[in-house]
């Protein structure tokens, strides 16, 4: 039975038949779910069913009836419903692929070059990093500069908000230093020190409770944010770490090294589950797909690899490319893989089979960034060829090329609901693209 949602239901089933007292439903568009809020013993809980699958094909009441029949908090009177909330999730799916984005604001971000640009959840705000020792807060709609955050003594290159959430800003800096800010007023909350190198990668767990920072000094730090001390240090590397990944539920994190391995961490223990061994050269990229079942990761020796979480193993290599794989990403659901190269292309791979879709041509120089859009069907690279290629994901077709950047371009981002692109360059600027929904119709 292909229906949308019942494998993921099955691998979360409820805790016991217990039941608690169901508050309300809350959507989560992409990927697409439906958040139960309930009442047990007192306390107010969340719970997820993820329909991961959910798509223009499929049979409604059937999914509504797998629901009803799998989860206990939801009665049969609750079919009309969930039947609305199925058809909300479905129309924002629906939204056609358009590459018609045009340039909406250019800002003079930084005085040296910027390092990274990241959104917020909502969209409505962003950040860069740069060489001129700052992190600055910008408003995606005005484009005016909200927050600069001063303070670091070198480049600050790893920049993250603790999404969903915002109200936090984590910076790491080569002078080994991280810092988190209130991203309101743009107060410095802590300072967290112990690295004794450059610190490269930063990001929060998605409760926003545990921010994890890697380094060239072979080690991460997982801390703890409310208190700025330090929970666990990581050591198991033998080179520097260049990447890092919570999974959803924030239990596991996975690092990148130019050992030319990958570790799993267990985020409460602080242990190494596993070595996530067998590339033959530096690892560039890793990261967790939503189930958090699957690892995926990608290394100068050409190659992308899949892993299988619960055993370490390696489950497929994902061959193709003729030249080193700069960054990897699973698309929300995580049924497709993008990886990106200084070979020049982009390619897009079937989780499940491990299977080339596409082999993406067009740009003049190596690609550093790749990213999906929330709804999985543009994906954008950024290239040392000072352009941004919005590419459609079901042929495989650049439907178009943002250009106007004076040199190369390392960073660009989706918003939310992917009506955004944000790009970060070389040139010191960060360029706004919007849209046109005119195109749409």
């Amino acid at each position: 039975l292909k229906t949308s949602g019942h494998t993921a239901m099955e691998k979360r089933p409820s805790t016991s038949r217990r039941k608690g007292k169901l508050k309300r439903f809350l959507l989560r568009y992409f990927p697409p779910g439906i958040i139960l809020e309930y009442e047990f013993k007192g306390h107010r809980r969340t719970k997820p069913i993820d329909l991961l699958d959910l798509n223009e094909h499929t049979d409604v009441e059937v999914l509504i009836n797998i629901i009803i029949r799998q989860e206990p908090l939801i009665s049969e009177k609750r079919r009309p419903i969930l039947r609305q909330l199925i058809a909300k999730l479905s129309s924002k799916l629906e939204s056609k692929a358009t590459g018609n984005y045009k340039l909406d604001k250019l800002l003079q971000a930084h005085i040296l070059p910027l390092t990274n640009c990241a959104f917020n959840k909502s969209g409505d705000r962003f950040i860069t990093g740069s060489y001129d020792r700052t992190c600055k807060v910008w408003d995606t709609h005005s484009g005016k500069e909200i927050l600069k955050l001063p303070g670091h003594k070198n480049v600050v290159y790893a920049i993250a908000f603790n999404n969903p959430f915002g109200d936090r800003i984590a910076t790491g800096s080569f002078d080994k230093l991280c810092k988190i800010w209130d991203s309101n007023d743009g107060k410095l909350i802590h300072t967290l020190q112990g690295h004794q190198k450059e610190i490269v990668c930063v990001g929060f767990d998605p409760q926003g409770a545990i921010l994890a920072t890697g380094s060239t000094d072979c080690t991460a730090i997982l801390w703890d944010v409310e208190n700025g001390k330090a929970l666990f240090t990581l050591e198991s590397h033998e080179a520097e770490i260049v990447s890092l990944h919570f999974n959803t539920e924030g239990n596991l994190l996975v690092t990148g090294s130019f050992d030319n391995t990958a570790v799993i961490w267990d985020v409460s223990t602080g242990q190494s589950l596993h070595v996530l061994d067998g590339h033959n050269g530096e690892i560039s990229s890793t990261q967790f797909n939503f189930a958090g079942d699957l690892v995926v990761s990608g290394s100068i020796d050409s190659t992308v690899k899949i892993w299988d979480v619960e055993s370490g193993k390696c489950l497929n290599t994902l061959e193709g490319h003729e030249d080193e794989i700069l960054d990897v990403c699973f698309n929300a659901t995580g049924s497709l893989i993008a990886s990106a190269s200084a070979d020049g292309s982009c390619r897009i791979y079937s989780t499940h089979t491990g299977q080339q879709k596409y082999c993406l041509q067009g740009h003049d120089g190596e690609i550093s960034k790749v990213s999906f859009n929330p709804q999985g069907t543009l994906l954008i690279s950024a290239s040392s060829d000072k352009t941004v290629r919005v590419w459609e994901v079901e042929t495989g077709k650049c439907l178009n090329v943002l250009k106007g950047h004076t040199d190369e371009i390392f960073s660009c981002a989706f918003n939310y609901d992917g009506s955004i692109i944000i790009t970060g360059s070389k040139d010191n600027t960060c360029r706004i693209w919007k849209r046109d929904d005119e195109a749409k119709s």
